[in-house]
């Protein structure tokens, strides 16, 4: 077992973090002890990290533990990737309190834009949510984690491509997927699994190249593909402008009586680029 103290520049709420990774089921979060456990493919080893606030929103500071010291440097590599340790939030902190969000990151101030650990989990997921409730959604995630992952140390790793390709429809529609979402599942994890979708290789792409290569795969739509520049590729100018969540979020805002229309959405989202994707994630986060 190794540790590695971290130190990242302020504005940082790991206590934000730990809130909003809290509603998945699947998270190991202690909010007590200001802990998060995440269980991560390196080179296709399965990995335990901890990690662990030890600082204040003002001087933010973690310890993270792990084992695999040959592993160290892709591990701390990859979290801090994950964890927007990698990235400053002060520019974008200033930058949206000269707008109408102004109030909305003075309440949220220092909470990053989480990534999901693992690309091809990330576009699974989106799959699985779409046309969900959220809270059916992450149910949906579990039963699939759980039936087609791997558990150690009481956390539960994803399923890799490879198992899910040899699936059949019919093994998904058991877990109350319809037809056509076992489909897609099953079908984008074959291509990736055979090669014909890399995935990894989108991070060096532009969102437009993104877009162009995710869209003509069955089941997959505009909203799935920008949840994945989001979450899975952690792109900092993305507004999936006719998200249910985000338009709520705009009404609530500016007290409108009706839903913005997706004009209204457009001609908002130009006031607040180039960091649209933290203003997606501030406002859902009002909401939540």
């Amino acid at each position: 077992m190794w540790q590695q103290r971290i130190e990242v520049e302020a504005p940082y709420d790991f206590s934000r973090v730990l809130e909003r990774l809290a509603q998945d089921p699947l998270s190991a979060v202690d909010s007590e002890k200001q802990q998060l456990a995440m269980p991560l493919y390196i080179n296709e080893t399965p990995v335990v990290v901890s990690v662990r606030g030890i600082g204040i929103k003002q001087a933010p500071a973690f310890l993270v533990e792990a084992n695999y010291p040959e592993l160290k440097d892709a591990i701390l590599e990859r979290l801090s990737r994950i964890l927007h340790w990698d990235r400053s939030l002060l520019p974008i902190h200033e930058h949206f309190l000269q707008t109408e969000l102004r109030d909305i990151f003075l309440e949220h101030e220092g909470t990053p834009l989480v990534l999901e650990a693992d690309v091809y989990f990330c576009l699974i997921k989106c799959i699985i949510h779409q046309q969900l409730h959220m809270k059916v959604a992450y149910k949906m995630t579990e039963r699939f984690v759980k039936t087609f992952g791997r558990e150690m140390d009481g956390l539960w790793f994803y399923p890799r491509p490879e198992q899910i390709a040899r699936l059949s429809y019919d093994e998904l529609k058991a877990l109350q997927f319809s037809q056509k979402k076992a489909e897609y599942i099953i079908d984008v994890s074959r291509l990736v699994a055979e090669g014909k979708l890399a995935l990894e290789k989108l991070a060096e792409a532009t969102d437009e190249e993104v877009m162009n290569t995710l869209l003509p795969l069955r089941g997959v739509g505009p909203w799935t593909v920008q949840n994945f520049l989001l979450f899975g590729l952690g792109r900092p100018n993305l507004f999936p402008k006719a998200d249910i969540g985000l338009q709520r979020a705009v009404q609530k805002l500016l007290s409108l009586e009706t839903k913005p229309s997706l004009a209204q959405m457009e001609a908002l989202s130009k006031r607040w680029e180039p960091y649209l994707s933290y203003a997606s994630l501030y406002l859902w986060r009002s909401i939540e």
